[in-house]
């Protein structure tokens, strides 16, 4: 008995720590969809947790969209072709490394994989400067290719997929297709990408997500506006907000109203692929 009341006392002390943290990730997603129904003078007269006496989320919400001449949907549309392009683009490139990592040995294949290991460890700001010094010398400075090509390159996400293709890929069925006749390409398109499906859509994930909330690389690479992500759209509403007064300054509710709606193509590609990224989790944990 006293086993027994320990395991549901520390199931419970599980379970309570569970609920924090979870009341701790979502506390911010709810305060910025209660700011998103208030107006700038609610956002610093009222409560911040609770709802205000008016619900002006439908206002703010037409007021962001239709702000200077609708520049917010160009900031969403920019932001949506750099994530998709980029997350694609990773995702495929990532399956092909990985995959050859895994299932192809050549001379110099743990050095590199050593090297794609160790490029980890460098910090996305510290390679900035650098990459707009490259892309100023070809002219990609101020382009969507500025944003696109250097997220095309993930080091974690080739390191998952080598990972992930070593279990989920067996070298069997690589033999009996080429017993058959196949070629390795062959293989790898009709064959093995299936089975990298949930891997793939794992990094693609990460990759959007990543490109999605990106700030720092299109500060620097972007000067036109119409090229922004909404990122570095709305901090640039923020400035303008906090710079000013009068209409400038009810920027700040249009701001906020901005990021919750920057947060709903995110919410919408998690729960659309779902199934997928769980089936990638699980893969691996039974051994052939």
């Amino acid at each position: 008995m006293t086993t027994l009341t320990a395991g549901r006392r520390g199931g419970n002390v599980l379970t309570l720590a569970m609920i924090a943290f979870l009341i701790y990730f979502l506390m911010p997603l709810f305060w910025l969809f209660v700011a998103s129904t208030k107006t700038t003078g609610e956002l610093f007269s009222s409560f911040g947790l609770w709802f205000a006496g008016d619900f002006s989320l439908l206002s703010n919400v037409r007021a962001t969209l239709t702000y200077g001449d609708g520049v917010y949907v160009r900031w969403l549309l920019n932001t949506l072709l750099y994530a998709v392009t980029s997350a694609g683009g990773a995702a495929v490139l990532c399956a092909l490394g990985g995959y050859g990592f895994a299932k192809y040995r050549f001379k110099g294949d743990r050095a590199m994989f050593g090297l794609v290991l160790g490029s980890i460890m460098v910090p996305t700001t510290a390679l900035a400067i650098p990459t707009y010094l490259l892309f100023s010398k070809v002219g990609l400075v101020n382009t969507p290719w500025a944003i696109i090509l250097p997220s095309l390159v993930s080091p974690f996400g080739l390191y998952l997929m080598r990972v992930y293709a070593e279990d989920a890929v067996p070298d069997s069925l690589l033999e009996a297709a080429r017993i058959d006749g196949a070629g390795e390409f062959g293989i790898f398109f009709k064959v093995s990408l299936r089975l990298l499906m949930p891997g793939v859509v794992t990094v693609l994930l990460f990759t959007l997500v990543a490109t999605w909330n990106n700030y720092f690389l299109p500060l620097i690479m972007l000067n036109n506006p119409s090229l922004y992500p909404v990122t570095v759209g709305l901090a640039s509403w923020s400035s303008q907000s906090a710079a000013g007064g009068g209409a400038t300054g009810d920027l700040l509710a249009l701001v906020v109203t901005g990021s919750l709606l920057s947060i709903v193509p995110l919410v919408a590609a998690f729960l659309l692929l779902q199934k997928y990224w769980q089936s990638g989790l699980t893969t691996g944990g039974v051994k052939q």
